[in-house]
């Protein structure tokens, strides 16, 4: 949050619990953009482009699980 003041009064979401949301959303979205870039660097047959994409959409999916597991732990009460 930008303003460094919001810890859940305006949006209902405590700063904590919005920011794992936060990390999740941007994990899976960036997986969903590397795919295009996977396809870009196949079609152009670069493999090693390819590859690295492919590892960085890898970790960005480990990087959405890890997050949605301990968002779901907190938000049960663990």
């Amino acid at each position: 949050m930008a303003s460094g003041t919001e810890t859940g009064g305006v949006t209902g979401t405590q700063d904590k619990d919005y920011n794992l949301i936060w990390y999740v959303e941007s994990c899976l979205n960036n997986a969903l953009r590397l795919e295009t870039y996977i396809q870009d660097a196949e079609r152009d047959k670069d493999t090693e482009v390819a590859e690295l994409f492919r590892k960085a959409q890898a970790d960005s999916r480990k990087g959405a699980e890890l997050g949605k597991a301990l968002l779901r732990a907190r938000l049960n009460g663990g």
